[in-house]
């Protein structure tokens, strides 16, 4: 598989290079900056692919899937400036590790919820970029992703904005419930969680309009807090929360766990304090 070429990046935003960044919360979004934001969204979530796109997705035992990505963004604690971007490529079905990098690197633009792919993905796609040039063959046939897909204000979170801008398939997951049109935690919520059996057991999130966005997914027996799992692109929901199932020794799936265990990793090495 080949990633879409480089035109696929959102073009660079001149105003973000002369913004000075602020701690989060602090001040209010610059509401231009949001309503340009949610048109991008609005335009790429057009895009997104809700089905089983490789022939893979649609093997029982996922026959022929032999490498999965996993990224994830690792701060330095007081600085909301500089940060470790970290791209994982594990085996499957052993979840080995094949490859990883470490990025330093320097963010332009402001973090505001629900527009967190703004911040981060520009990484992310500058990582996969750099590994197919370098190493085509250790490319991921699928990337996890630590946050949401479809499961989003807008229907088009981290995942679905990675998905779309590689051409990679993407799967979203989520340690914390996100409130999403009448999906809230509440005694109704934590009847279900509680309803969670065993590894693999899962139900759905449906939204106010009667849409299924993801799913809660208890993903291994020795876990009781579920994750949430949704679909980024090129992925269905069914085959995304049962991937995430066979990912995970431990409550969050090896591609994610192994992306933040190796990028905190290198913070502690290079700045200790």
């Amino acid at each position: 598989m080949t990633l879409r070429p480089p035109c696929s990046l959102l073009p660079p935003n001149k105003e973000l290079g002369k913004m000075t960044l602020r701690p989060r919360g602090l001040l209010p979004p610059d509401k231009a900056l949001v309503k340009r934001w949610e048109r991008e969204q609005a335009s790429l979530r057009k895009q997104v692919v809700e089905e089983d796109t490789e022939e893979w997705q649609r093997c029982p035992a996922f026959s022929g899937l032999k490498r999965i990505g996993g990224v994830d963004l690792s701060y330095i604690k007081g600085d909301d400036v500089n940060a470790c971007a970290q791209l994982v490529v594990l085996s499957y079905p052993d979840l080995k590790v094949l490859y990883e990098e470490s990025q330093m690197v320097t963010l332009t633009a402001p973090y505001i919820a629900g527009f967190l792919a703004f911040r981060e993905i520009r990484y992310f796609l500058e990582a996969l970029r750099r590994l197919e040039r370098s190493q085509p063959g250790l490319l991921p046939q699928v990337v996890f992703v630590d946050g949401n897909g479809l499961f989003h204000y807008r229907e088009f979170g981290l995942a679905c904005h990675l998905g779309v801008l590689s051409g990679l398939p993407c799967v979203g997951v989520a340690k914390n419930l996100l409130h999403v049109q009448g999906v809230a935690r509440g005694a109704a919520h934590s009847s279900r969680i509680a309803g969670l059996r065993s590894g693999g057991d899962s139900f759905p999130l449906t939204v106010d309009s009667g849409k299924v966005l993801g799913k809660a997914l208890r993903s291994s027996d020795g876990s009781t807090k579920p994750v949430y799992v949704s679909l980024g692109h090129k992925i269905s929901l069914d085959t995304a929360v049962r991937l995430t199932h066979l990912c995970c020794r431990y409550r969050v799936p090896d591609p994610i766990r192994q992306a933040d265990l190796r990028s905190r990793r290198y913070l502690r090495k290079h700045f200790p304090s």
